[in-house]
């Protein structure tokens, strides 16, 4: 039984991967669909940043060494999807591209926010259990 929870456990991070990892792809092509604007420069360096990184700091979640380092490295995927959704806010009210673009890339940051946020949260909750 443990080793079923172990593999449905195993798959659902590899979903979980797979989609911050489209999501990172969503944003390379956003940023690069910005005008080459003073504005559109900043915002495409700085969406590439947050919007990118989420990805390979799951992966690094994933890898790591305690439950408080796998709970600290998902709060940093968390930190880096709320800058996201701000930054593609910010692109939807400026109307610096097309909004369809965005609504997709707002959507699934918001869905990839709730994943994370309840991720930690059961992970703080277990480690609290294991404390007592």
């Amino acid at each position: 039984m443990k080793d079923n929870r172990n593999n449905k456990s195993r798959e659902k991070a590899d979903e979980i991967q797979d989609r911050l990892i489209d999501f990172a792809v969503t944003i390379i092509k956003l940023a690069g669909s910005l005008p080459k604007t003073p504005a559109g420069i900043h915002i495409a360096g700085q969406i590439l940043r947050s919007g990118t990184s989420p990805a390979p700091n799951y992966g690094e979640a994933r890898g790591a060494e305690s439950l408080a380092d796998f709970i600290h490295k998902l709060g940093i995927v968390l930190k880096e999807l709320n800058e996201t959704s701000v930054w593609l806010q910010i692109l939807l009210r400026g109307k610096l591209t097309r909004s369809e673009i965005l609504s997709e890339g707002i959507d699934e940051c918001n869905q990839l926010s709730r994943i994370i946020a309840s991720s930690v949260k059961t992970s703080r909750s277990n480690r609290r259990k294991l404390r007592e």
